[in-house]
């Protein structure tokens, strides 16, 4: 194999060592909130895989990362009336007699960006994340793009845009961010990306954020950034 070859085999199997890592389920820490009895269940895709082009202009450091690793994330339409605009993984609720998180983040992730399930490898799930704000237990389903297929926006009333970005990009240390919210006598702090990716330039953040953050430090990707770089964002 190429060096190239030898580094995503080195990726997937890092990120397939990470679902049945002991410490997973710890993983979270950082964005489980306690949630009612009523919470409704969800899943998303976390989808890595190898760009066929426009790969990163940063080298990182781990070895594991090539430039042309990338993972799937989508911009939700700035119309809908949750998290609108945000970055984030293809997913959503399971449906009433869906067969369980992997089925619900498959299908969501085939409604949302046209991409063809055959082709993903499912390497398992990560432990479930409570959700208050928008009462949902989400379970991050793990996956490998053994077989990419190409992807857009099926719906522009849910999706504004879908892109494929290099994880090199997101552990360079001047894209990384504190990103900052302020109301009501309170604040909320969490880790912030900043990337070009679909022709615009994107902040990913929030929820998406602080799940790409926590698993790139357990893999131990990423790369010493400064914390008091401080993005504050409008409530």
């Amino acid at each position: 194999m190429t060096s190239r070859d030898d580094a995503s085999a080195s990726a997937r199997a890092q990120l397939a060592a990470l679902v049945d890592d002991p410490a997973v389920h710890d993983l979270w820490q950082a964005v489980r909130e306690p949630v009612g009895d009523d919470a409704r269940p969800a899943a998303v895709l976390v989808l890595f895989g190898v760009l066929d082009h426009l790969p990163s202009d940063h080298e990182a450091q781990a070895r594991a990362v090539s430039r042309d690793l990338d993972v799937l994330l989508l911009a939700r339409a700035t119309t809908l009336r949750s998290h609108a605009g945000q970055i984030a993984f293809p997913g959503g609720r399971v449906d009433d007699g869906e067969a369980g998180p992997v089925a619900a983040a498959l299908r969501e992730a085939r409604e949302e960006t046209g991409l063809d399930p055959a082709g993903v490898e499912v390497l398992g799930t990560l432990g479930e994340i409570p959700l208050a704000y928008s009462r949902h237990v989400v379970t991050p389903v793990l996956g490998w793009w053994a077989a990419p297929t190409p992807v857009a926006p099926v719906d522009r009333a849910e999706s504004s845009a879908v892109f494929r970005t290099p994880v090199a990009d997101l552990l360079d240390p001047a894209n990384r961010c504190t990103t900052v919210i302020r109301r009501d006598d309170r604040e909320w702090r969490g880790p912030g990306f900043t990337v070009t990716a679909g022709g615009a330039e994107r902040l990913v953040w929030g929820f998406t954020g602080l799940v790409l953050d926590a698993m790139f430090d357990r893999l131990g990707w990423t790369e010493p950034w400064d914390a008091d770089r401080e993005l504050e964002l409008r409530p």
